[in-house]
């Protein structure tokens, strides 16, 4: 008879298209137990999940998966200066279209990790740290190192660069002359004008004042500039 009333209790919700029509036979057989002469059993059949708490749990799971970005941010600062580079790219952070490339770059050496990206203007950049190139002299012109601490400049460092994260055939053709020389002339004038072009002063006010910054940090605790 417990059967019997099972499958007819089954057959009622699937007419009325009931979500829950699959719990149904163990819902009755628990109805049946609990108020029948034999003991439980343990409770079985005493509590069964429903759509609305596995559609919680599933959301708290998603939840509970979620990367908060900041440690995102965090933990790749702290892999980029672990991984094992094969050149080092100078750059000037403050320079809104050069960031432009390095984001670029710095999305495509995610799959790579072989270039390690170093801000000469922030203000714990170490001329030492980096094959003796001061602020000055790398603000002139794309620098990058080698891992064996050759350093190169120009198209060449950009073709470098390129040719680490799979797009060498981007430059290429800059390796031979007189495509080569051609290449760096144009660098040059780009080089030497891009203060200009970017809407920055020239590099001698940008050297004042990171030199008038330096003597305020240097005088109190904390920098003002």
């Amino acid at each position: 008879m417990a059967l019997r009333g099972a499958a007819v209790a089954c057959i009622s919700a699937r007419k009325f298209n009931h979500p829950s029509s699959i719990l149904s036979i163990p819902r009755y057989l628990s109805l049946r137990f609990h108020h029948s002469s034999s003991p439980p059993l343990q409770g079985r059949f005493t509590s069964y999940p429903t759509l609305k708490t596995g559609f919680r749990d599933s959301i708290r799971a998603i939840h509970e998966a979620t990367v908060d970005p900041i440690t995102t941010k965090k933990q790749d600062e702290k892999e980029e200066s672990q991984q094992n580079w094969k050149i080092k790219m100078l750059y000037d952070g403050d320079c809104p279209l050069c960031m432009r490339e390095v984001n670029m770059l710095r999305e495509r050496n995610k799959s790579y990790g072989t270039i390690k990206f170093v801000d000469i203007s922030a203000e714990d950049y170490s001329a030492e740290d980096n094959q003796g190139l001061d602020y000055k002299t790398v603000m002139g012109r794309i620098h990058a190192v080698l891992s064996d601490g050759t350093v190169v400049t120009d198209v060449e460092a950009f073709r470098r660069l390129y040719e680490e994260v799979g797009l060498g055939w981007v430059y290429a053709i800059t390796k031979y002359e007189p495509v080569a020389s051609i290449a760096d002339a144009v660098y040059g004038v780009w080089a030497k004008y891009r203060l200009q072009i970017t809407g920055r002063p020239p590099l001698e006010e940008v050297l004042e004042a990171r030199k008038k910054k330096g003597e305020i940090c240097n005088d109190d605790s904390a920098c003002k500039m």
